[in-house]
């Protein structure tokens, strides 16, 4: 039996299903609470994981290899947003502005990091990152502007308190007063789309090197078997080359951040 972490996507329901090869750990909310688990004590033998998180932990030779096979993807233009009753606020006015996200190193952090200083001319390190996290991966260090904000600070409760001029949330906010920095956002993401002519991946899956390849392929079919059972939704996709240049983009993304020392080739991940 492989222990896995897996959460509840659409993809993945029949996956979960099949507790004859895989002893699942039980998940509630995002499977992103267990990553920890994942990189710094390799407790699973399968696991969702973050895409930044794992090349972070690729760096640090943490003995995971990747499958091309996404459960979760979006374009991260929505979850930057201010307190409109502080007055608006536009990408151009970050230098120099406290932006709260939980965790430096996280993917949606990561990926609209790189949308402020591709697309609004922002230089990341002039922004003082605040944070409520350490990274999931143990040996990573936060740059010299992040800094952690107080032990029981909220990042939603600062944003409205005004101890923060934004914050990047991990959920678009329902409540009226939080509005989207970069604005028309939906329309921002279907631009970056067809500039890069990719996804911005959030979650693959990710299987222990102890596991024979042949258990691993095991694992990829189960996870494509679940996806068409799911319909094929669309914006997850799946294999080597579909993945291929979603997976350098990630790492183009986190190599320009220098979260990671080096431009991994896709082939290592998958080793």
């Amino acid at each position: 039996m492989l222990k896995t972490l897996m959460g509840d996507h659409e993809v993945t329901k029949q996956f979960k299903t099949r507790t004859d090869k895989f002893n699942f750990v039980e998940v509630k909310g995002s499977a992103a609470q267990f990553f920890k688990r994942v990189v710094r004590d390799l407790e699973f033998d399968v696991a969702e994981m973050a895409i930044i998180t794992y090349l972070i932990a690729k760096a640090y030779d943490k003995p995971y290899r990747l499958l091309p096979f996404s459960v979760l993807a979006r374009y991260q233009h929505p979850y930057l947003v201010y307190n409109a009753a502080r007055g608006a606020v536009a990408p151009e006015d970050l230098h120099g502005k406290r932006v709260g996200v939980r965790s430096y190193s996280v993917t949606t952090g990561a990926w609209i990091r790189g949308i402020l200083a591709e697309d609004h001319g922002i230089d990341i390190s002039r922004v003082k990152w605040v944070t409520f996290e350490e990274a999931h991966v143990a040996e990573f260090r936060d740059p010299p502007n992040v800094e952690r904000a107080s032990a029981g600070k909220e990042i939603t409760a600062m944003l409205k308190a005004s101890e923060l001029d934004a914050a990047i949330l991990g959920a678009i906010p329902t409540d009226p007063q939080l509005k989207p920095v970069i604005r028309n956002p939906e329309e921002a993401g279907k631009r970056w789309g067809e500039k890069h002519g990719g996804i911005q991946l959030n979650h693959l899956v990710v299987v222990k090197n102890t596991v024979p390849l042949m258990a691993a392929d095991e694992v990829y079919r189960a996870l494509v078997e679940s996806k068409e059972a799911a319909g094929n939704p669309p914006g997850l996709p799946h294999g080597l080359e579909a993945n291929r240049h979603n997976l350098e983009l990630a790492i183009d993304c986190a190599y320009k951040q220098r979260l990671i020392p080096r431009r991994f080739t896709v082939e290592e991940l998958l080793r």
